[in-house]
């Protein structure tokens, strides 16, 4: 499955420490991730990753524009919902994208861990067959 994983600066951290708990999972899968998140998990995890430009450069909207190809199966974005951030936009759209999509959304740490979970668990294979695949 191909996973994104976003955060916002002060949720940085907490995305690093996540994804290091679960890596026997995400390494079974094709991950996708802004700029700087992308090379800190990177650098945290040596779990390959393909980086966009950085989120207000338009890396979310790169990886919005998978999910309108139907080519993103799963976002994790810990979203830092005290701080005002200047691409908000941008955010509202790649959220929008994954309800009119159906992509499975985890905003905040608890959602992300029931998400990967099921992941393990092989609850979310439904998403192969909306991409017309057979697994990934």
């Amino acid at each position: 499955m191909n996973i994104a994983l976003i955060a916002h600066d002060k949720k940085k951290t907490d995305l690093i420490q996540f994804v290091t708990a679960y890596k026997s999972i995400f390494e079974k899968h094709s991950l996708f991730a802004t700029g700087t998140t992308g090379l800190k998990i990177q650098d945290a995890t040596s779990l390959p990753i393909t980086r966009f430009q950085s989120g207000p450069l338009g890396g979310d909207q790169e990886i919005g524009a998978m999910i309108a190809k139907n080519n993103m199966d799963m976002v994790i974005f810990f979203r830092d919902p005290l701080t005002a951030q200047p691409h908000e936009p941008d955010v509202s759209a790649l959220i929008r994208l994954c309800d009119v999509y159906a992509v499975p959304l985890a905003t905040n740490m608890g959602t992300a861990e029931i998400l990967v979970r099921s992941l393990e668990q092989g609850d979310l294979e439904w998403r192969n067959l909306v991409r017309g695949k057979e697994g990934d």
